[in-house]
């Protein structure tokens, strides 16, 4: 995609930025002008992003933190908010996938850690950036959720809960800030190639079925970060300016089919 300045001047908070989608973002963003603030709980990834960043000559700091923490995340915008002085778009893209347990052998455990980083991750970022966006009566907020959010098959059952959780609150929430024109908007993604889906494209390829990842969407493949990245765009810019409370797939056109049983790969 070339650059076309859509976010010139403006301050954007990204966290899970320290690969995958989280990155894409953040060089997505800083090649439409915004300066950005990159986080992460792995700090290896998160500074190799940040060189990438001002190596295409973006302007960026970093801040590792821990979403699920509340703490963290009021400390991650006050750092935001001291080293750039206003916050425009934050993109909550932090995510952990939990496991894939049958329904007997489910995990209190997992179910907790997932759902805090998962769910109340975007929460506390959302309480803590909506007081300035309120204030200054502008802001966008991109939630990264997942199609299984909206339907069974493309995750555990503890990773399904809390993406459907994030996508409702993303509409709670576009609801309670809308009034001071900031907009709330989610991104569903289907199967993409990133860090936390690495175990299973090695396995298709270890196997020799790589050919067989994304073969249900209608566009028969899996999707790059960059091309999720596109949509958080869009919808962090002012041309998604009249668009607000929605949950967006972008899966290749997975969740517009019947999914019927026995043909996941």
């Amino acid at each position: 995609m070339k650059a076309g300045r859509r976010l010139e001047g403006k301050v954007a908070v990204i966290t899970g930025a320290g690969s995958g989608i989280g990155r894409a973002t953040a060089l997505c963003f800083t090649g439409e002008g915004a300066r950005v603030v990159l986080a992460d709980m792995n700090e290896e990834g998160l500074q190799e992003t940040l060189g990438l960043v001002k190596r295409e000559g973006g302007e960026a700091v970093a801040r590792k933190a821990d979403v699920s923490v509340e703490d963290e995340v009021k400390g991650l915008m006050d750092f935001a908010l001291e080293s750039k002085g206003r916050i425009d778009i934050l993109c909550n893209n932090a995510g952990i996938p939990g496991d894939l347990a049958d329904l007997e052998s489910q995990d209190a455990d997992v179910w907790q850690s997932v759902l805090q980083v998962n769910l109340m991750g975007a929460v506390f970022t959302t309480k803590h950036v909506a007081g300035h966006m309120q204030e200054r009566r502008s802001g966008a907020i991109v939630n990264v959720a997942s199609v299984a959010g909206i339907r069974s098959g493309a995750g555990g059952n503890a990773y399904s809960a809390s993406k459907a959780a994030l996508i409702n609150f993303t509409r709670t929430a576009a609801c309670d800030l809308g009034q001071y024109h900031v907009r709330v908007n989610a991104v569903c993604p289907g199967l993409i190639e990133t860090g936390m889906t690495k175990e299973v494209f090695d396995y298709a390829r270890k196997v020799g079925k790589e050919e067989k990842l994304g073969y249900r969407c209608e566009l028969r493949r899996y999707g790059r970060p960059e091309e999720i990245a596109s949509v958080i765009l869009f919808l962090a810019s002012d041309d998604a300016s009249y668009v607000t409370g929605q949950a967006i797939a972008v899966d290749g056109g997975n969740t517009a089919s019947l999914n019927l049983p026995g043909m996941k790969f």
